[in-house]
């Protein structure tokens, strides 16, 4: 009998023995078999696919129909399989054999509404003691002034059209506020300052080189000045005033072709009408001389 009393049985002590090594060890083994395997990131192929990616490959569908590279057949399947595809791998066979350069564009100078249109005279809104607002379809002038004295102002761009690049937007407030809303592919700048007062702009920089600037200056004394994005709204480019003008193309293109294959067709049935009364008269005389060789 061991002299500590315990049966052999190693005390708390007591280093643990060579069975107790290999169920560590064992342990240690199914822990680490059991460890997670970091997941396999998502093929681009077999990403769900968006509203946005079902109407880029039907408006290009839709030039292939106006070009005369699809008939209005092939053009009806194409478009049934647009919209019951699940993932973008799905969409991109049903324009493989069109024009690769129509399925990505890419944003450039011409992407936006810049160029002729008439001048846009400069804007001023101002609020004492009331409150002034601009949004909307509206067309952006070049400068634009608020001024709000215990008023407010409201400016919202996230629904214009851009004539050109730059805006500049003058602001003073005095206990007033003057809020201002940008798309969110736009760049905002801000060299403005408050004076017992706040006066912030959530300036940031756009990806695409081309875009539309606004600067923000002026001051508030005792006021508030707030300019940032609003997040979801992006900027109606020339894209989808090209857009509508292809599609009503399109649509006077498909009335040309619908008139046509109606002209066709009454055509065609008037000839098949035609070669079925010549049937019926020479069926008709064939059967007059039977019968008289039958009578005679």
């Amino acid at each position: 009998m061991d002299a500590s009393g315990n049966g052999g049985r190693p005390g708390p002590e007591t280093p643990p023995g060579p069975l107790a090594e290999q169920h560590d060890q064992q342990v240690v083994k199914l822990t680490k078999g059991e460890a997670k395997t970091p997941a396999k990131p998502v093929a681009e192929a077999d990403m769900r696919a968006s509203d946005a990616d079902r109407d880029r490959i039907a408006e290009i569908l839709r030039e292939a129909l106006a070009e005369g590279r699809l008939d209005a057949e092939e053009h009806a399947e194409r478009i049934d399989a647009v919209y019951r595809a699940k993932t973008v791998g799905e969409l991109e066979p049903v324009v493989r054999d069109l024009p690769a350069a129509a399925r990505r564009p890419e944003p450039g100078a011409e992407s936006y509404a810049y160029g002729p249109g008439g001048p846009v005279p400069d804007q001023n809104l101002v609020a004492i003691f009331s409150a002034a607002n601009r949004k909307g379809r509206w067309r952006v002038p070049p400068r634009i002034n608020a001024v709000a004295i215990f008023g407010s102002v409201e400016i919202d761009l996230t629904e214009a059209v851009f004539p050109q690049q730059r805006v500049q937007i003058n602001v003073t407030s005095v206990l007033g506020s003057v809020e201002i809303r940008v798309p969110e592919n736009v760049t905002l700048r801000s060299s403005g300052s408050g004076i017992l007062g706040s006066f912030e702009v959530e300036t940031h920089d756009a990806e695409d080189g081309n875009a539309p600037e606004v600067d923000v200056n002026g001051f508030t004394l005792l006021g508030s000045v707030e300019a940032k994005p609003k997040r979801g709204a992006w900027i109606r480019d020339l894209r989808d005033r090209l857009r509508g003008e292809r599609r009503e193309r399109f649509d006077e293109l498909r009335a040309e072709r619908h008139e046509r294959m109606d002209r066709l067709r009454a055509e065609r049935h008037e000839r098949m009408d035609e070669l079925r009364a010549e049937r019926r008269e020479r069926w008709e005389e064939r059967r007059e001389r039977r019968d008289r060789r039958w009578l005679g």
